[in-house]
């Protein structure tokens, strides 16, 4: 029996990397039927089927999964986002922020497309993201900027690339493995929204051990689950603060002896950020109401 990683699934075809080949996968009989399917990223035991072919007869345990995209195993979310063309959307950027500490992972915020944005805006937005993720790069697929540096930090890890359409995580993977020729779609001018290029999710190598679930872009997603209170402390430059507020379960809305509130107008925290949480605070409570 050997060991291997799924690094693309097509319905219930799986391609499990096994060291020195890929093997054409299905899971035996009793997999088929367990409540959790079969993900991208998982570690399993196969057992041999033919030339190239095999079936999957267990599935180790994880040490995470996600449910956008449906992957396992994963150790980071980088959070793509063009700096222009589309323009940055940075309520979507919060949110996959916040999304990204509930499920545990690290985050990295990657502002790509440097070649089209002014050096005035691209430092005030890589001051403000700094404080919000765990780092923060600043790139450029086409002239080569922060290549590298990206690469380094993909490196011997499971990294998900995350972020809306037309932000060039295509591109950048492109950059860092020009073997992949993974396909880039241009940015509708009528809508200024990139085209879906990626339709599944699959594992591809970046070099130096790294790998990358390059996922479909979207554009919108729901913060399910989440209790109000809760949200502010998935904000790294707020949870230090949460603590010291006059009130537990402060919302830092209304609340009187704010700490976090004071910190906005002392400037420690960036204003637009906190008026993005209170977006998304209003949209908790929205969904969180029994109808």
């Amino acid at each position: 029996m050997l060991e291997g990683r799924v690094i693309r699934s097509h319905s219930n075809v799986h391609y499990v990397d096994v060291g020195t080949e890929v093997l054409e996968c299905r899971p035996r009989g009793r997999l088929r039927y367990q409540k959790e399917r079969v993900l991208t990223g998982d570690l399993v035991r196969v057992s041999r089927a033919g030339p190239g072919l095999g079936v999957i007869d267990e599935v180790l345990p994880r040490r995470n999964a996600l449910v956008r995209p449906p992957v396992a195993n994963v150790d980071q979310a980088v959070l793509v986002f063009a700096l222009r063309e589309p323009d940055i959307d940075l309520l979507l950027l919060d949110r996959l922020l916040v999304l990204v500490a509930m499920e545990g992972l690290c985050a990295v915020v990657c502002f790509n497309k440097a070649d089209l944005a002014g050096e005035g805006e691209t430092r005030g937005l890589a001051r403000v993201y700094e404080a919000a993720a765990d780092r923060l790069l600043v790139t450029s697929a086409r002239t080569g900027q922060g290549v590298e540096e990206l690469r380094g930090t993909l490196a011997g890890r499971i990294s998900v690339f995350a972020g809306p359409s037309g932000a060039g995580k295509s591109s950048l993977l492109n950059a860092l493995n020009p073997e992949l020729g993974l396909r880039t779609g241009a940015v509708s001018r009528k809508v200024r929204r990139g085209v879906h290029t990626t339709r599944h999710v699959a594992l591809v190598s970046t070099g130096d051990g790294g790998l990358v679930a390059d996922t479909p872009g979207f554009t919108h997603l729901e913060l399910e689950g989440l209790d109000p209170v809760d949200l502010s402390w998935l904000y790294p430059e707020m949870r230090a603060l949460c603590g010291s507020c006059r009130f537990s379960g402060c919302l830092h809305r209304a609340e009187p002896g704010c700490r976090v509130k004071e910190a906005v107008e002392e400037g420690t925290i960036d204003r637009g950020r906190y008026d993005r949480y209170l977006t998304l605070l209003s949209e908790i409570e929205e969904t969180a109401r029994p109808w």
